[in-house]
């Protein structure tokens, strides 16, 4: 990966001028240095992991050729630095309505407390901070099951009463005691909001969730609500109700939009000023564009205008310089309809993007190749835009939790018409690699033959795994006309089907030769390391990120299961995967290779036709009969082998910080720096990007 990012610098240079003081040098020295690529790698002794608490890493990740970059590109990249993270409100405040009460608590008790700050209670009450703030609020980030505190209420008054009263955030006139009362419940009671998001079928998903998007309102009565507004036979339908939270006013549903002067103001302000600044010094027409329609939508709250931004995003392909900032997945709401606040700041890694570009270029072979019935297939696929990125900054519901893969716009019509982007997360995947060791392949594959194939092979796989799923994968398909959007049709289980449609694109094509034509993969022996990690990942590793006695809830982890057990059930016959025990642990081997491929088109075949019809029934069956139940006994076992490990399953990262260097009012340069601290890090993002009021 060093090799590919010192390449990936050259091809920067190309497109921007030489980093350094030219100021000073003779003609012929501007001349041979305009001529010699910039080097700005990776530092090989760069201190990945920071921090290890309960379930969770804290990493960190390197940001290669920022310095190689103009003063100008450096300068828009601040900006939308700033812009990033001043959404950080809006995503605590999406994820629970206290959850900025909350936040704001642990921050004056870790920066004021007086009391005792050896004791195993305070450091008991450290690992509940560092796990909020980790999780973006008080319920975990994947599970959504409410964090519980270690410490007792008694603990929690004493530590309120020994941290300075003025510092938190108390209503008119309360009293600390009548604070620390009014708190408690929130921080202990496990009936008070125990589930972020519960997809429980047999519950109001609303009233059962503790998610910011709806108040005082039912399942029942927002599905009609929406249902009366979506326009099925339209051509460029908007993805409804996104933006905004549903309350109830004089008996009627009403949306408080996300907007300026609306709903999360005071932050959308900020945004829109640091993207104003952005927008002024654009690379390119076209990422102007971009820009100034992004804005313009946070100003007027119209679906139509995000619409419209998205499409100009899409067109912007020649950019250094790019950036994710909106209301993005729904993964958060239980009825699909809500999107996170996100935000991801990068540049392009111009020589590991070959590898996804040959995959995006190639995309219409892969569609017309591909085991979906011919109906379901696009005839036409639409510019795909693929490239790997270098992450400069994330924000929102990407952070300190991030994806190693994007692919947007999320919006149907815009796929099929428009096209889309797929990125690869370059840096943060160099971070998690840099940050794993062989511990678990030893422990969770059967034999040397599996283990050596999967450490040899595996490196390159899953960034083509990646690549496939972002690429080819969200891209692939379409829906049959009069059908509605999946998360009309297939409410719940849209997300966790969508994301299992996207693995199966890519593991069925990663035992194709095309991809050894193509010449992004050397040999099939990588698609045997991705089949082999796919299925025992499926199947037992990811058990350990799960609670004793807990099913299956987020959608990643629902797709994985889903694929794998039911190629399993399918293939059981033939031993296609064979379930083995070997020194009193269980393992599962892939006897047929070539067999499970044509199990996971067969898969594939009919996950795109439950889409493409709008198969709630299927839909549900698929998910419920595969992707939930979890087997107590090899829960407990995969518990048991993993904890010996001594590995937390879950990573996030502290982000990188930007400074810029002044003359006067005038930025000139822009320096990145790494901090260690996670805990300092959320302090300080506590004070500078507090935008948003708590909730009363």
């Amino acid at each position: 990966m060093k090799r590919l990012a010192l390449m990936a610098l050259s091809g920067i240079l190309i497109l921007s001028e030489s980093c350094g003081n030219a100021g000073d040098k003779k003609e012929k020295d501007e001349v041979k240095k305009e001529s010699t690529p910039c080097v700005d790698a990776s530092d090989s002794t760069f201190q990945y992991q920071t921090d290890q608490f309960a379930d969770l890493r804290v990493l960190r990740y390197q940001v290669p050729g920022f310095q190689c970059l103009t003063p100008k590109q450096k300068e828009m990249l601040y900006y939308l630095y700033e812009a990033a993270l001043c959404g950080r409100d809006i995503h605590w405040d999406q994820n629970y309505k206290y959850n900025l009460t909350v936040r704001k608590t642990l921050e004056n008790i870790v920066a004021s407390y007086k009391g005792d700050k050896n004791s195993e209670d305070y450091k008991k009450f450290m690992v509940y901070a560092k796990r909020v703030w980790f999780s973006s609020g008080i319920h975990h980030h994947y599970s959504s099951d409410k964090i519980m505190p270690e410490f007792s209420k008694s603990y929690f008054a004493d530590l309120i009463k020994n941290s300075d009263p003025a510092a938190f955030p108390l209503h008119g006139g309360e009293q600390v005691d009548a604070f620390e009362q009014r708190m408690e419940p929130i921080l202990f009671d496990p009936n008070v909001a125990p589930k972020k998001v519960d997809l429980d079928p047999k519950k109001d998903l609303i009233k059962s969730s503790a998610v910011n998007f709806y108040e005082g309102v039912t399942q029942d009565e927002v599905q009609k609500f929406y249902a009366a507004t979506i326009d099925k036979n339209s051509k460029t339908p908007v993805m409804t109700g996104l933006n905004s939270k549903v309350i109830k006013e004089n008996g009627k549903l009403v949306e408080k939009k996300w907007m300026v002067g609306g709903m999360y103001s005071a932050a959308i302000e900020k945004m829109v000023y640091w993207l104003d600044k952005a927008s002024a010094i654009a690379e390119n027409p076209e990422q102007k564009d971009a820009l100034v329609k992004l804005i313009r939508f946070y100003k007027t709250g119209d679906l139509k205008d995000f619409d419209d931004y998205n499409i100009a995003w899409v067109k912007d392909v020649n950019s250094v310089i790019d950036v994710v900032n909106g209301y993005i997945e729904v993964y958060s709401d239980p009825l699909g309809y809500k999107g996170s606040f996100e935000s991801c700041v990068s540049i392009k890694d111009m020589e590991a993007s070959k590898r996804i570009k040959a995959i995006g270029d190639n995309a219409q072979w892969f569609e017309d190749n591909s085991p979906l019935k011919p109906e379901h297939k696009k005839k036409d696929v639409k510019g795909i835009s693929a490239k790997v990125i270098t992450v400069v900054v994330e924000g929102g519901d990407n952070a300190p939790s991030t994806p190693i893969g994007i692919n947007l716009p999320n919006n149907e019509w815009i796929r099929e018409q428009h096209g889309s982007k797929s990125v690869n997360l370059g840096n943060i995947v160099e971070a998690y690699d840099r940050a794993s060791g062989p511990g678990v392949i030893d422990e969770f594959y059967y034999n040397d033959e599996i283990k050596e194939r999967v450490k040899k092979y595996a490196h390159l796989a899953d960034k083509l795994h990646t690549d496939m799923h972002e690429v080819i994968g969200h891209a692939s398909g379409q829906i049959n006309p009069g059908v509605a959007q999946p998360y009309v049709t297939l409410k719940n289980y849209a997300s966790t089907l969508e994301e299992g449609r996207a693995d199966l694109v890519a593991l069925y094509y990663l035992l194709d030769p095309k991809l050894v034509e193509i010449g992004v993969m050397p040999s099939l022996d990588y698609g045997k390391a991705a089949y082999d990690e796919y299925i025992t990942k499926g199947l037992m590793i990811q058990l350990s990120r799960l609670a004793p006695g807990k099913n299956l809830e987020e959608a990643h982890m629902r797709n994985r299961q889903l694929v794998a057990a039911w190629v399993y059930e399918k293939g059981a016959k033939d031993k296609v995967i064979e379930k083995k025990s070997k020194d009193g642990k269980t393992f599962f081997v892939i006897n047929d290779y070539s067999k499970l491929r044509v199990l996971f088109g067969d898969l594939l075949r009919e996950i795109q036709r439950v889409k493409s019809e709008g198969d709630y029934k299927a839909g549900h069956d698929l998910v419920e009969n595969f992707g939930v139940k979890v087997d107590p006994a090899l829960h407990e076992e995969v518990m048991k082998r993993y904890s010996k490990l001594n590995i937390a399953p879950y990573m996030g990262f502290i982000q990188p910080k930007l400074v810029p260097v002044m003359d006067g009012d005038k930025i000139i340069d822009v320096k990145v720096e790494y901090p260690k601290d996670f805990v300092e890090q959320m302090l300080y993002y506590g004070k500078q990007y507090a935008l948003l009021p708590v909730e009363n």
